[in-house]
Order: C-alpha cells, then sequence, then structure tokens
C-alpha cells in the first residue's frame, strides 16, 4: 500500500524539485555576478532548504546534532558516509557557516539547472574518475582552497553511494591528498543514517515516511600518520550508523 500510495507522491515532490531547480538558478546568476560571492552563498543556502522542504511531500523529516563546538576560523575538512543523492542539501544547509564544498564527479557539472552552476561557481571541484591524475588535482586545489580561505571540504571517502545503509571501504587518496594540502584543517566526521530508504524502491518512486538523521561527532586534527586519522574518522562514521539492521 505504501509502496502505491509513493508514486503519486513522487511524482509531485519531483514537479515541485524540479520547479525550485529552475527558479534558483537566474537567482544565483545574479547574486553571483552582481552581489558577488556571500550572495551567491546565501542563494546557494536558500536553495538547498528549500529542497529539503520538497522532501516533505514524501513524509521526510531530518534531525542533525552537533554536540561539538567546531571553529569557523580554520579549514574543515567534512567526512560523511554516503546513502543518496538527499545527502547534501541537508549538508549544505546545516553546515552552510562552515562554507561547504564539495569534491564531486565531473558529470554533475552540466546540464542540472543550479546544481550544476553551483558546483562550476561556488568553490567545489569536478573530477574525472576515469582520469586519476586529473582527480588528484582537483582534489588538491581544493585543499589549498580550503586552507586560503577557512572553507570547508566535503569528500565522500566510500567514492559512491550505499544502497543498502552498509558502509563501503573508505579510499584513503582523496582524503589524504586534502589533508596535505591543507595542514591546518581539522577532519570533522559525519554520520548520515536512513538516506537509503529514499531509493528503498530504486530510482523511482522514492520511499515514505523517512527520518534522515546527520550526527557529528568529534572532530579529529590533521596528523604526520594519515593512515591513523583515516582509521579514526572511517570508526567515527560507521559506528553510528544503525537502520541496516532494521532490514537483517
Amino acid at each position: 500500500m505504501q509502496k502505491l500510495l509513493a508514486y503519486p507522491l513522487t511524482i509531485l515532490y519531483q514537479l515541485f524539485f524540479g520547479l525550485t531547480l529552475l527558479v534558483f538558478h537566474p537567482i544565483q546568476w545574479v547574486c553571483l555576478n552582481i552581489f558577488g560571492y556571500r550572495a551567491h552563498k546565501a542563494s546557494v543556502s536558500f536553495l538547498n532548504l528549500s529542497l529539503m522542504r520538497c522532501t516533505h511531500i514524501l513524509g521526510t523529516t531530518y534531525s542533525f546534532k552537533n554536540e561539538h563546538d567546531i571553529p569557523t576560523d580554520r579549514p574543515l575538512i567534512i567526512v560523511p558516509n554516503h546513502q543518496s543523492m538527499h545527502d547534501i542539501p541537508p549538508i549544505i544547509w546545516f553546515m552552510r557557516k562552515y562554507h561547504p564544498k564539495f569534491v564531486s564527479k565531473k558529470e554533475l557539472g552540466k546540464g542540472i539547472p543550479s546544481v550544476s552552476y553551483n558546483l562550476r561557481h561556488g568553490g567545489s571541484v569536478l573530477i574525472d574518475r576515469k582520469d586519476s591524475r586529473q582527480s588528484l588535482l582537483e582534489i588538491g586545489k581544493l585543499g589549498k582552497y580550503i586552507e586560503k580561505h577557512h572553507r570547508s571540504a566535503v569528500i565522500f571517502p566510500e567514492g559512491t553511494r550505499s544502497r543498502t545503509g552498509h558502509a563501503k571501504p573508505f579510499k584513503a587518496t582523496g582524503l589524504k591528498i586534502l589533508m596535505r594540502n591543507s595542514p591546518s584543517a581539522l577532519i570533522v566526521p559525519l554520520t548520515i543514517d536512513n538516506s537509503w530508504k529514499m531509493l528503498r524502491y530504486g530510482k523511482f518512486p522514492n520511499g515514505l515516511g523517512n527520518h534522515i538523521t546527520f550526527t557529528v561527532h568529534r572532530p579529529i586534527e590533521v596528523k604526520d600518520n594519515f593512515d591513523e586519522v583515516l582509521a579514526e574518522t572511517e570508526k567515527a562514521v560507521t559506528s553510528a550508523l544503525t537502520s541496516f539492521q532494521e532490514t537483517e
């Protein structure tokens, strides 16, 4: 019965989602080209809040838990697990004061209103996953960017989405490149849970009534032993995952 109800609600959700992207595309252009970075950043924040509001049509709710005093005057490397595209708007909205920039696949850099524009002009980097040299150079540029401007980089070290709630093994290379190029950065592990249930039926329809949680863990200082930092980060992120247990 729930899946049957999901069909019309998903169509309605996708309509509002698409309209939101179309409306904010020219708003972003005006903000960036006339008023500059801060106006553009504000428009992106409200774009992503609006995208979150669209998911309420599906009965989706969110909670964000951060018990740590994370500074805004130094670079951050935010390290979450990755379950669906629905991970991204809440990160941008809830962590907006840290100016999050993303490591994204190059395919997202064209053809998607609002999203592609922000990725190309908002400070994120687009990588070609088939070209390791290009990918590492772009990630290195992002590390230098956050070091200079005291902003944050968001990297999903699993490399792809988990469709079951189980975290995939973390890949070290991209995170190590960021740490090398932003030595004063603070690592912020972030656990995202229940987002995968938005795609429990595949791409269509969306799952209904999901409560997506975001849990910020104790920040970790970058050390000379990058492998130790990676292991500590992965343990923090994966230890708080519980939703996959409900299906076992």
